[in-house]
């Protein structure tokens, strides 16, 4: 590569130098179409020294360039391996599919739990959870591995699955590089001490700066306005710049007009009158121009979605993604759009979506397309409409993004899970609500979120800039918009805990004592001791002014610390006294206990009054000096019992979880001379390869036989029963359940669980969740061959949301095929190949 003729001769010794330094990043950067940015060349700069990194950017800023260096070194030797890893199965589907178009297929597999494709490959993708399952069994595919890409790291934070991440950058064998990619996190240092501490030699490669500068746009009515005076948000701009004076104009004249029109009709609108806004706010946003008039009236004029995406077309603005948070909102959005006659495609457009599309769900019967709403969801894409929701069938989404990427959709409504991960960058956003539900309240967007959606605006090497567009509602105040816009605080906090499964496999391996200290080191109890280094300091300071309030409190005829003690335990005793009296007939507590009270009440009195203190001139001021003493004393006394918590947080739950399982037999004390060590037993031995949220309940139901009269179909129903989360509580239909066996077996295992919850209760663990059977029904009958639509009605379920079930219900029936003796071992493998048929088998990759 040239040195640009305007560089100094300083500059292009310096690049010379670097290119000797770094020969594969140069042979690298010579098979690009484009060169690096200066914090992807550091960082690939990094890798080829030797070292770890971790690279924090916005989306869209090119981070997995780092992640095809390192493939790119592991490839330039001989036997190096790459595991690629991602935390979702699409991620993971699309990074094999753009690896393997690079590379060749022979170079590239992937490892889903789903898929096995060349796990013998020098380049394998994989979940998360395969990668750490691998390191618990010592699998032989980690031979040779010299390098492991975390993508989205961050997601070390959901409370759900994160213990995954930290579990696998633990147990990596040190001699292996990381390369972990994270969305922009304020904590991003905090998180790079803590991969230093336990992993080595990691440098810390941090970009606030989009590659493609953002503008931020609030629609107010009609009028599509700037929300900042500059309104190019770059990087970290806008928490100093000023709101648009016109926005703040126009919106607190409208927020006026609100307030006016609900005090002219008595404040809040009546039953009624909130039936008639509810149903013209239905028309307004659906398109209609008949109810325009009374919309401008009630609700400020907020355009309609088709007359957004017209008000996009004109401005040049598509194509866009509109954010929804919500499936059935998404699905209506599309209709509403299409109803309103718009069609964003050329001819030869369509004729491409159409044949992609029939080549894609060819295996698929009409009968099932018929259910699957598959015209509609045609008609829509040749439109260039479409939903994105985890309610789609996994080929349909697929199709969209495939689409999207070609640039043949120009509007998808979508929930905030596209916001994820998926390679579907647009160039413009726009974010119809400023809250959503979060199962259960609504609750406004964080800064945090702002910037994961507003990142898919804006498409490199394509876009000059990307925008964001704000669909203001009443109430909103643009102030508060443009702090959301303008922050970047998304900090990444560990959701790490100890589980029964983790605990047998890390003894099995390393004993229990070493296995504590393992655990000391995860992220979780890094961030506890920093709290603690934070909360000693604060101790400290708090001692300090303690020692200042009790010198001023001190009084020359006596102690008194003393006398206040008195004064404070006189205080409650008579506002016990005072509520005991305040209460009704039928209320009052027994004449013995409140004659006891009066006794004590007089007694303290007389103590007071024979204290020295009592005399004292400057009795009162001490008293006030007193009482901020004993305030911050309770506060400290807080603050110490905190610290006493946090340390060794981690370690404390898995000697709990360790008590659990030597109760239940899963480990006993060694024999060996010193004691304190335990062993596995052969309970634990299955224990060890029981994955998932109910690990200790599956060992003990198969460990008591509770499943063994049950069919194929049966298990598979049970199976779905320990996997599924019903969205909302309450929605579980556990009246409609199937007959015979399965009942027993079902109430067999909730008592088991029971136990559990007994004894974990008993040694201070969280509660779990009990089975979930609202699947159950329904997933008997597809076990048993019914028909899709009648299954879809059963479970009550989108199709997507029933392959997934499905496809975890087949994970779990793949581990107890596994570990189960017997009869129980052979129906688990007939139950998988009941449910991998129809939707279950041809919903693509994913």
């Amino acid at each position: 590569m040239s040195a640009s003729a305007e560089s100094t001769p300083a500059e292009r010794f310096a690049a010379a130098k670097s290119r000797r330094g770094t020969p594969r990043l140069q042979d690298f950067r010579e098979g690009l179409r484009f060169d690096l940015d200066p914090f992807q060349i550091e960082a690939c700069q990094s890798l080829e020294a030797g070292r770890s990194v971790l690279v924090a950017a916005p989306t869209g800023a090119g981070k997995t360039i780092v992640a095809e260096f390192a493939v790119h070194l592991a490839l330039a030797h001989n036997r190096a391996k790459v595991f690629y890893t991602t935390p979702m199965k699409a991620l993971s589907n699309q990074k094999f599919s753009e690896l393997t178009a690079e590379h060749g297929a022979d170079k590239i597999g992937l490892l889903t739990g789903d898929s096995n494709i060349n796990s013998q490959a020098r380049v394998v993708v994989m979940t998360t959870e395969v990668l750490r399952n691998m390191l618990y069994a010592d699998s032989p595919l980690l031979r040779d591995l010299a390098y492991v890409v975390m993508d989205e790291v961050h997601y070390l934070a959901d409370r759900f699955r994160g213990a995954v991440w930290e579990e696998v950058i633990i147990h990596l064998p040190q001699d292996v590089r990381m390369v972990s990619l994270s969305a922009t996190v304020s904590n991003a240092e905090e998180f790079g001490d803590w991969l230093q501490a336990v992993r080595g030699d990691t440098d810390v490669i941090v970009s606030e700066e989009r590659p493609v500068p953002l503008e931020q746009h609030v629609l107010v009515r009609s009028k599509l306005l700037d929300l900042f005076e500059t309104s190019t948000l770059v990087h970290g701009e806008g928490s100093d710049a000023r709101v648009n004076p016109e926005l703040t104009r126009l919106t607190g004249a409208s927020s006026r007009a609100d307030s006016g029109y609900r005090s002219s009709h008595g404040g809040r609108p009546g039953r009624s009158k909130r039936r008639e806004l509810d149903h013209r706010s239905r028309h307004a946003t659906s398109g209609g121009s008949s109810t325009n008039e009374d919309a401008t009236r009630l609700f400020g004029d907020r355009m309609g979605r088709g007359d957004i995406v017209k008000l996009l077309r004109s401005r040049n603005l598509l194509p866009a993604i509109f954010f929804v948070f919500s499936r059935v909102g998404c699905d209506a959005a599309v209709e509403q759009v299409a109803r309103s006659g718009i069609r964003l495609t050329e001819g030869w457009e369509r004729d491409e979506i159409r044949a992609l599309v029939e080549e894609r769900c060819r295996a698929i019967p009409d009968s099932d397309l018929a259910v699957l709403g598959y015209w509609g969801f045609l008609d829509g894409l040749e439109r260039g409409l479409a939903a994105h929701h985890a309610g789609m069938l996994p080929i349909f989404k697929e199709i969209v993004e495939e689409l999207f990427q070609r640039k043949l959709l120009k509007v998808v409504f979508a929930t905030e899970t596209l916001a994820l991960g998926v390679n579907m960058p647009a160039r413009t956003v726009v974010i119809e609500k400023l809250e959503k539900f979060n199962g259960e309240a609504r609750v406004p967007l964080t800064p945090g979120e702002y910037t994961q959606l507003t990142g898919r605006a804006g498409r490199r090497g394509i876009d000059v800039e990307g925008h964001a567009v704000i669909q203001w509602a009443g109430g909103v105040d643009p102030r508060a918009v443009a702090s959301l816009a303008s922050r970047r605080t998304y900090p990444l906090h560990s959701s790490f805990r100890p589980t029964y499964n983790m605990a047998v496999n890390l003894i099995q391996q390393f004993g229990r004592t070493r296995t504590r200290e393992i655990l000391e080191q995860s992220f979780a109890q890094f961030q506890a001791d920093r709290a603690v280094v934070d909360l000693a300091h604060r101790v400290r300071k708090q001692e300090e002014a303690l020692s200042g309030y009790a010198e001023a409190m001190t009084c020359h005829l006596g102690d008194f610390r003393e006398y206040s003690s008195l004064r404070r335990e006189l205080a409650d005793l008579e506002r016990k006294n005072a509520r005991s009296e305040g209460r009704g007939p039928g209320e009052h507590e027994r004449r013995g206990d409140r004659d006891r009270r009066q006794r004590q009440i007089a007694d303290l009195r007389k103590r007071m009054k024979q204290h020295p203190c009592h005399a004292c001139a400057e009795r009162e001021a001490h008293a006030r000096w007193a009482e901020r003493w004993w305030r911050l004393k309770r506060d400290t006394d807080q603050l110490r019992s905190q610290i006493s918590g946090r340390t060794g947080a981690v370690a404390q739950i898995f000697d709990r979880v360790t008590d659990v399982l030597l109760e239940l037999g899963y480990l006993t004390a060694s024999e060996q001379p010193g004691g304190g060590e335990l062993e596995v037993t052969a309970s634990g031995r299955v224990l060890m390869r029981i994955y998932g949220e109910r690990d200790l309940l599956v060992s003990e139901c198969l460990r008591r036989g509770l499943w063994d009269d049950l069919d194929a179909a049966g298990l598979a129903a049970l199976a779905s029963s320990l996997v599924y989360e019903p969205r909302r509580e309450g929605s579980d239909a556990g009246e409609r359940l199937p007959r015979g066996t399965f009942r027993a077996a079902l109430e067999a295992t909730e008592a088991v669980w029971e136990e559990i919850q007994s004894l974990e209760l008993a040694h201070r663990l969280p509660e779990g969740t009990a089975p979930s059977p609202g699947m159950a029904l329904a997933t008997q009958r597809w076990a048993q061959g019914a028909a899709l639509d009648l299954v879809l009605r059963d479970a009550e379920l989108a199709a997507g949301d029933f392959v997934r079930w499905m496809k975890q219900a087949v994970d779990l029936l793949d581990q107890i095929s596994l570990v189960a003796d017997g009869p129980v071992g052979r129906r688990a493998r007939q139950a998988i190949d009941s449910i991998r048929r129809g939707i279950v088998d041809y919903s693509g990759l994913s």
